[in-house]
């Protein structure tokens, strides 16, 4: 018989020190849920929303559309379950999973959602590290604001990626260790004061409004790390200055966190607040060898150089999934018209409601601009499209279209050329339909389904 190997007391000491932070984490939460959202509050913030809609996020990968009905979605880290919510109200007809730490936070997501009658979801008390147990599989997991807290966010990952579809999309992110410096500092002294020694109370939180209060106005943590918002939010103090456990990365950090997981990178998720070069006033004014350097580095490599430049963001915050699983196609910049003959144009589900409808209506019969940021905002400059050509948006309230119909039902709108009154000739209809439509896919308004 093979006498039993000892065990490695480095490897023991690694899992009681990663058992006692789950401990007080645990406790942490317990004693401060998280968000303190009131029950009755009903997600209706379009753009967040639009964050945790699976059909944004893999046609992000894919560049196809996805019908969320009947997939399976986990929120990790769920906290009182207003994300369970929201990510019920972005993916109509999916089966939502909530799982927490926090065995308080758990019942109180449970209530949020019955209280909402959203039928279809299952919540679970227990560490992400041990999501396997489960025997889930899942298509979607949205782990937000969470690998920060957890004693190791590579663990965390790997966990999340066994129960992830072959074809599933891991959303996930990171506190940014540039952008959130200042938090950090202010945690390392209330807790040198021993403030972060138990979970957070009224008085913990007292004494932080007091301290930053009485610090000279100059003082850079109070210049970085606090604002009037502080004075009467308690959950702003609890999220910043006295969060156990919180962590911060780079990008380059975050990307071998994935290839230690297993995982890839797809896309930032908000991928519209990540363009280099939209940081300089005119890129071709850059010295030479800078803009070829740019030029040749990998798109990771450009998302990097972004954050040392404009460390702006709280979250790094990206899609991932499996490798292999891509099923990437040409740009539509770059499609033929025996392409664009297949493709289904859509708009994102988002749009497809009544208060998208009326406005893209009153904005036709006024012959007035149509202020697309006002239902979905993806940049600080607005987002307009000629009331002529919003028409070609009508008929995709009622459904989604290929290109000819489009076109068919632009050419009914506008028949004869406006200055020289001949009939609108059928190539210059095309490619105004086209160049609409590749503007609004860029920005994220419009999805091009085409088949493989």
């Amino acid at each position: 018989m093979t006498a039993a190997q000892p065990s490695n007391p480095a490897t023991l000491s690694n899992q009681t020190l990663s058992n006692e932070a789950l401990e007080k984490l645990r406790q942490h939460f317990n004693k401060a849920p998280y968000p303190r959202v009131p029950l009755d509050e009903y997600p209706n913030d379009r753009n967040a929303l639009y964050v945790h809609s699976l059909t944004t996020a893999y046609y992000r990968r894919n560049h196809r559309v996805i019908n969320p009905q009947g997939k399976v979605i986990l929120d990790a880290g769920c906290g009182t379950g207003y994300k369970c919510l929201m990510l019920a109200e972005a993916n109509p007809g999916a089966k939502i999973i909530g799982l927490d730490l926090s065995e308080d936070s758990v019942a109180l997501a449970r209530e949020r959602l019955a209280y909402h009658k959203v039928e279809n979801a299952e919540f679970y008390a227990m560490p992400i590290e041990d999501l396997p147990s489960l025997g889930l599989q899942f298509d979607y997991i949205n782990a937000d604001d969470v690998l920060y807290l957890i004693p190791d966010p590579v663990v965390g990952l790997q966990a999340m990626a066994q129960v992830l579809q072959p074809d599933g999309i891991l959303r996930a992110n990171f506190h940014s260790s540039l952008q959130r410096a200042a938090y950090f500092r202010g945690q390392q002294f209330f807790s040198a004061l021993g403030l972060m020694d138990s979970a957070p109370d009224d008085q913990h939180i007292a004494l932080v409004r007091q301290t930053m209060n009485a610090l000279k106005d100059g003082t850079k943590l109070k210049l970085y790390a606090w604002n009037p918002n502080f004075e009467t939010e308690d959950e702003h103090i609890l999220a910043n200055h006295l969060l156990k456990g919180d962590k911060g990365w780079v990008l380059p950090e975050f990307f071998a966190a994935l290839k230690a997981a297993g995982l890839e990178f797809i896309s930032m998720v908000n991928w519209w607040q990540w363009d280099l070069v939209q940081l300089f006033k005119d890129v071709n004014e850059l010295p030479l060898e800078i803009g070829l350097g740019l030029a040749e580095k990998s798109l990771e490599e450009q998302l990097h150089l972004f954050e040392l430049l404009h460390p702006t963001h709280r979250l790094l915050d990206l899609y991932s999934g499996l490798p292999g699983s891509s099923q990437e196609q040409s740009l539509p910049d770059d499609w033929d018209c025996e392409q664009w003959q297949t493709v289904t144009v859509h708009l994102h589900p988002l749009l497809c409601n009544t208060v998208f409808q009326e406005g893209l209506e009153n904005s036709i019969l006024a012959v007035q601009p149509l202020q697309l940021h006002h239902y979905l905002c993806f940049s600080n400059d607005p987002v307009a499209i000629d009331s002529g050509m919003a028409t070609c948006l009508l008929p995709l309230l009622e459904a989604p279209q290929s290109l000819a119909d489009l076109v068919q039902s632009w050419c009914r709108v506008r028949p004869f050329n406006p200055v020289t009154l001949e009939p609108t000739d059928e190539q210059t209809a095309i490619d105004l339909v086209k160049a609409l439509l590749i503007r609004l896919e860029s920005l994220g308004y419009i999805l091009l389904d085409r088949p493989i």
